[in-house]
């Protein structure tokens, strides 16, 4: 397989989206949401998907990838716009695969969003709730199919979902994809899609796997890389404190309150970890909130609706529920776990540094991870700084709840790290009063 690593100098010459030749309605959609100048990733990705070639993408997390494939696939869908109320007229011409619910629900919104000035129709499918009301927006017909590869092939099986006039594939995330084992779901997939097509490859690492995947799907694709490969972003202070492993919980509450963390995304290995930390962090009296892969689509939404408004501190979560999770400003990630993949270090901490963002990455290592953490260095191809656990200020100020409403109060006041707060968040990690229940790791509902 040739890839053609060299751009065209036009490509560099493009400063904003209007350069890139989008049609004005996308253009008054993304001045709506302030969007005027093109991210790397996007300033060279589309002009090529445009120009109708095959792309192997690799950019880090929070750079725009969603727009840079999302805004040329609806320029090139123009043609086929139209208002019919015919579900005939409506057929699905771009299919996007990616491998978590929350991505797909991340990548449809953006979707929507750009779309919304135009007569093209979109929806969502993905598992883990009822088929029916997926059911019932595909056969009214859409254009652009954002899904997850189980519950579309589910649609297919029951004829719900027709793809033989699918024009625009797109693999993202494609990295999580292989790793989750959807191969076999991909190959089953791409059978029932015609063979002339303009395929995209979106991913945050490239391997050999990545690369045998190209050569299955792809014709002849041009290759954009916007970052070092497998370089983790430079926005992102990465640190590293060495601890015992049944200290983590104490260190873990330190760092917040000693950094004064708004928020944080804390990210176990397993779910059973996840659960038993979300249960140790409410106790302490911290606002917690979990996800996993076993949590029902609803329990997800909601921990994660609830730490998007700010009302849950720390969401806790694994690498597969937290993969496409979209977080305007996260200030911080920790590791509270090391994750036995190398590349999944890098997606966790490309949560946090996003859209030219600062961000923090707070890595707890305790000695029997230090084989995993020689792994990581190894891939980054960098040495992590390791430094003692930060100390508390020297005056903290606890303001009860009732003074937190009072005109003394001021708010406004902002954190080192994350989103202005009416309250100290100090106040709201402290330990439960003299008397309280005990530390447990009993199940206990998430409030």
């Amino acid at each position: 397989m040739e890839v053609d690593t060299e751009s065209a100098p036009a490509l560099e010459a493009a400063t904003t989206f209007a350069d890139l030749g989008l049609d004005p309605r996308i253009l008054s959609s993304l001045d709506e949401m302030g969007y005027k100048i093109p991210t790397p990733i996007q300033k060279q990705a589309i002009p090529l998907v445009l120009s109708g070639r095959d792309l192997m993408a690799q950019a880090q997390t929070g750079t725009g990838k969603t727009a840079a494939f999302a805004l040329p696939l609806l320029q090139k869908m123009l043609a086929h716009a139209n208002t019919s109320a015919s579900p005939a007229r409506h057929p699905v011409r771009a299919l996007v695969l990616a491998p978590t619910r929350e991505l797909v629900i991340q990548v449809h919104e953006s979707v929507v969003t750009y779309n919304k000035n135009l007569p093209l129709r979109s929806t969502v499918v993905f598992g883990g709730v009822d088929m029916k009301p997926q059911e019932a927006a595909l056969k009214a017909g859409v254009e652009i199919l954002v899904a997850t590869p189980g519950r579309l092939l589910d649609h297919c099986g029951s004829r719900g979902a027709l793809l033989s006039q699918v024009q625009f594939l797109v693999l993202d995330e494609a990295d999580r994809m292989l790793d989750m084992g959807f191969m076999p779901d991909l190959k089953r997939i791409l059978n029932l899609l015609p063979s002339q097509r303009q395929t995209l490859l979106f991913s945050a690492t490239f391997d050999d796997s990545i690369v045998g995947l190209a050569k299955s799907f792809l014709r002849n694709p041009l290759k954009v890389e916007v970052a070092r490969r497998n370089s983790a972003t430079e926005l992102v202070e990465q640190v590293v404190h060495k601890v015992r492993e049944d200290d983590k919980l104490d260190a873990l509450v330190k760092v917040v309150k000693a950094l004064d963390i708004g928020q944080a995304l804390v990210f176990t290995r397993t779910k059973i970890a996840a659960d038993k930390l979300g249960r140790r962090l409410l106790k302490r009296g911290i606002q917690a909130a979990t996800i996993h892969g076993d949590k029902a689509q609803l329990e997800r939404l909601a921990a994660l609706d609830g730490f998007k408004q700010g009302k849950v501190h720390l969401l806790v979560a694994t690498d597969i529920a937290a993969r496409g999770l979209d977080i305007v400003e996260l200030p911080c990630v920790v590791n509270y776990e090391l994750p036995y993949a190398p590349e999944d270090y890098i997606h966790r901490i490309g949560r946090t540094g996003r859209a030219g963002a600062s961000g923090l990455a707070v890595s707890l290592v305790s000695h029997e991870e230090e084989r995993l953490l020689a792994g990581i260095e190894r891939f980054i191809k960098r040495d992590l700084k390791v430094t003692p656990l930060p100390e508390a200020a020297q005056v903290q100020v606890v303001v009860p709840p009732a003074a937190v409403a009072s005109p003394a109060a001021s708010p406004g006041v902002p954190t080192r790290f994350g989103r202005r707060r009416a309250e100290p968040v100090c106040a709201l990690l402290m330990p439960p009063p003299a008397g309280g229940p005990p530390e447990t790791d009993s199940p206990t509902a998430l409030s």
